[in-house]
């Protein structure tokens, strides 16, 4: 058999399997398009606690703690800390200027969000003790909040999830088509992933920022003990290991800024991708072993979501380099093996372009930009989601570490209406 029959036959039983683990994904748009999740607007007072972790962060940071302190909950009831985290900047001066208490921390070895977040957790209890705040919010320096965000966690929150994630939006969407392709990504996976999920009773999942926890989890962890490269998904298995629900409010709108550079971009999802295999290698046996126990529908989910791209990516380009170089040396026929490369491209482009649309068209009110850059940058995501396949080859087999991302967009909510 010639190899470029082989890599036609890998590529369709790739695609089966992408098919099969991710069709259920399409049942997800149904639900939320149609089925609302209502929740409870009697909610009590609760007091709240809000993490941000920021290195180098001056320029932004000002204006996500005046976002805080605009919130319609009472501020009484709202504090905001701040670990400078080996800060080389005046990022310490400015959040203590707009009203936020300061905690600098300087460790060159244990490096990363998730080292930072104890660090502040555990100054906190020492100064306040552990039953002092109800829940705890976690931001990154370059967010902002709608003014109605507080309240609106608050609603779920009181719906006895212990944890619960928010919709994630872009200040930037329309910089260029990278800050798009992750703006489009975090729309889809609110919207059409993480809505659904609560909806039908699993569990959503933690994406880096602009989500809270209990008290009660908090001190079960001792503090925050989650130090991987992607500490979001390391705290979600926990999460969902332990037998929590982490629940999501579509209501709750939080402005996040986005790289444009795609060599900063490709550094940053190299780890999340990195950080994601090295959980799942710690934690993918938990996992399964788990389906059939409380939360099962929600193991699996999350193996589902994870694994298969990652796996079934690194195969098909391997088993589809290889069958091409081999065909090429034994004096194959070059048009039907650039024919059957197009092919396996053409269908994971179209499957995107379809998730890009529908995603576009549900939110088109909420994304802001031009019209005609909300369509030219449907288009591109595809070609976004795509670069993912060299950024996991490297993640495999390059150098990763996690470094600061530069954030510029400085503005105001009251610019974001």
């Amino acid at each position: 058999m010639s190899a470029w029959i082989v890599l036609q036959n890998m590529n369709r039983i790739i695609g089966v399997l992408f098919l099969l683990c991710y069709f259920y994904q399409l049942l997800y748009v149904p639900v939320a398009l149609w089925r609302r999740h209502k929740v409870s607007g009697n909610a009590p007072i609760r007091r709240y606690a809000v993490l941000i972790s920021a290195r180098n962060e001056e320029a932004v940071i000002a204006q996500l703690i005046d976002s805080i302190r605009r919130q319609d909950y009472p501020s009484d009831h709202l504090d905001v800390y701040v670990v400078a985290d080996n800060c080389t900047d005046n990022t310490a001066e400015a959040a203590r200027e707009a009203g936020a208490t300061v905690y600098r921390r300087h460790d060159t070895c244990r490096v990363g969000k998730g080292y930072a977040l104890h660090f502040l957790l555990t100054h906190i209890r020492e100064e306040r003790g552990g039953q002092y705040y109800d829940g705890y919010f976690v931001f990154d320096a370059d967010n902002l909040l709608a003014p109605d965000y507080v309240s609106r966690m608050n609603e779920v929150f009181g719906e006895e999830y212990p944890i619960v994630t928010s919709y994630r939006n872009s200040k930037n969407y329309g910089d260029n088509w990278i800050s798009a392709g992750y703006g489009l990504w975090f729309l889809r996976d609110a919207a059409f992933l993480n809505g659904p999920r609560t909806r039908l009773g699993l569990s959503a999942m933690v994406s880096g920022t602009g989500y809270m926890f209990s008290r009660e989890i908090m001190l079960r962890c001792n503090g925050w003990p989650f130090h991987s490269l992607s500490e979001d998904t390391e705290f979600t298995i926990h999460s969902i290991l332990e037998g929590e629900k982490i629940g999501y409010c579509g209501e709750a709108e939080l402005y996040d800024e986005q790289p444009t550079q795609l060599r900063q971009s490709i550094r940053q999802r190299m780890r999340w991708v990195r950080g994601n295999m090295l959980v799942l290698l710690r934690q993918g046996g938990r996992l399964a072993g788990h389906i059939t126990r409380k939360n099962g529908l929600s193991c699996l989910d999350l193996l589902l979501s994870m694994a298969p791209a990652i796996v079934l990516t690194v195969c098909g380009v391997v088993v589809g380099v290889l069958a091409t170089v081999l065909e090429l040396l034994n004096g194959g026929r070059i048009l039907p093996m650039l024919g059957a490369a197009a092919m396996s491209f053409a269908v994971p482009y179209l499957l995107l372009l379809l998730a890009g649309a529908i995603t576009t068209i549900t939110q088109w009110k909420r994304i802001r930009t031009s019209s005609w850059k909300k369509v030219v940058y449907t288009l591109t995501f595809p070609i976004f989601m795509a670069t993912y396949v060299p950024i996991t080859i490297c993640a495999l087999f390059g150098k990763v570490e996690w470094k600061p991302i530069k954030h510029r967009a400085v503005m105001s909510v009251q610019e974001l209406k």
